[in-house]
């Protein structure tokens, strides 16, 4: 099953904070420098790669010199002063391997909201096509979002969630793997810490009740533990990406993951088809298009976007990021795909060069109406 991870092209890899940092303050140079040297080896060989690292915090709490607990402002605080400093770092060390980074700071409404996830994608594509390692954090300087987490008789108030940023970010792109970097290699029989008798399991056959019951507390730094990974796992296991879950301070981890060496906890997908993807082929449809053979030729013979010079009329009304089918003019489905633009401004643009959409609309967006990530066809996609 592991051999599956040779052919992965896609990979978002999460850094957790005690991968980043050493106990959460200082940044551990030679462990992310090791793992910014295969990560860079990953897209010189043509691998898509997407970075999500936690660690601001910690570098943030440094630079103020504050001690001990700290309020939700003041993590926030922290996150705002870390950032600039961690996103440094990592140009700083891609760039002595000539690789170009591209910060990228989210919430998670983001993600939730059609029209900004699907300009995410695109941004997140256009960089990877350009050769560029997207490095992204959720925005905690800005996100009010609260997690109580209980912990005995105990409450603690923690905010962020880079465990399921990464799973959400791995499943809007399509990718192949998800790895989350952590300090305990894999899932065990029970907490390794309290137990010298557990086991590591190595393959996850999917994450259910009895997996997430061995699952118990979280990190002193960060803000997750193995039950958020975990989640996050489940996330990405439904969406139709693999996830390994992996002790970020062993040797050349991401080579022996890669190649299929037993580390870590394995947990394959079995739907290869991504949620998104099943989206586009089977939810119902906000409108239509009818295309011209121009554009019915340049989608299924190049594998192009449809530009709006291909697009005869226009039917229904929807919103930007709707879903809509692609007929030829007799009517018949050629296919569906999520808009760039709402119904009136495809109405505006129908038939017209994509160079005149800033005069038509007063601004442009995208060059095309529906990008060829965003677009599955009966016959090419099936």
């Amino acid at each position: 099953m592991r051999q599956r991870l040779r052919d992965a092209h896609r990979i978002v890899v999460k850094l957790g904070t005690h991968v980043v940092t050493h106990h959460g303050r200082e940044f551990a140079l030679g462990r992310v420098f090791a793992l910014v040297e295969s990560l860079a080896g990953l897209r010189r060989a043509g691998k898509d790669v997407v970075v999500v690292s936690s660690g601001a915090v910690g570098l943030g709490r440094k630079a103020l010199g504050l001690e001990g607990p700290l309020s939700l402002g003041l993590r926030q605080a922290c996150a705002a002063a870390g950032q600039g400093r961690l996103i440094s770092l990592y140009s700083q060390a891609f760039g002595q391997l000539d690789v170009e980074v591209a910060q990228v700071l989210l919430t998670q409404e983001d993600l939730a909201d059609p029209d900004r996830a699907l300009c995410l994608r695109t941004t997140l594509l256009r960089l990877l096509e350009l050769g560029a390692i997207p490095i992204l954090n959720e925005n905690d300087s800005v996100s009010v979002r609260e997690i109580v987490e209980r912990r005995g008789t105990e409450t603690t108030t923690v905010f962020g969630d880079n465990d399921g940023l990464s799973a959400r970010v791995a499943a809007a792109l399509d990718a192949d793997l998800l790895l989350l970097l952590t300090d305990v290699d894999g899932l065990y029989t029970a907490n390794p810490r309290d137990d010298p008798a557990a086991r590591r399991i190595p393959t996850l056959e999917a994450v259910d009740d009895e997996a997430l019951a061995r699952a118990v507390g979280g990190s002193t730094a960060g803000t997750g533990g193995m039950r958020s990974k975990l989640e996050a796992a489940q996330l990405a296991f439904e969406a139709g990406v693999d996830v390994l879950i992996l002790d970020g301070h062993t040797e050349h981890l991401i080579e022996r993951a890669l190649r299929g060496d037993d580390i870590g906890t394995f947990i394959a997908s079995a739907e290869r088809r991504t949620k998104r993807r099943r989206h586009i082929a089977l939810a119902p449809c906000d409108g239509a298009m009818v295309i011209n053979a121009g554009a019915i030729t340049a989608l299924s013979a190049a594998k192009a976007s449809l530009l709006p010079i291909g697009v005869i009329e226009v039917h229904g009304n929807f919103t930007t990021g709707g879903l809509v089918e692609l007929r030829d003019e007799s009517g018949l489905a050629l296919g569906r795909g999520l808009v760039n633009y709402d119904s009136n401004a495809c109405r505006q643009l129908a038939g017209r060069h994509s160079r005149e959409i800033d005069r038509i609309l007063g601004w442009r967006g995208y060059d095309a109406l529906i990008t060829r990530d965003n677009l599955v066809l009966q016959e090419l996609d099936p």
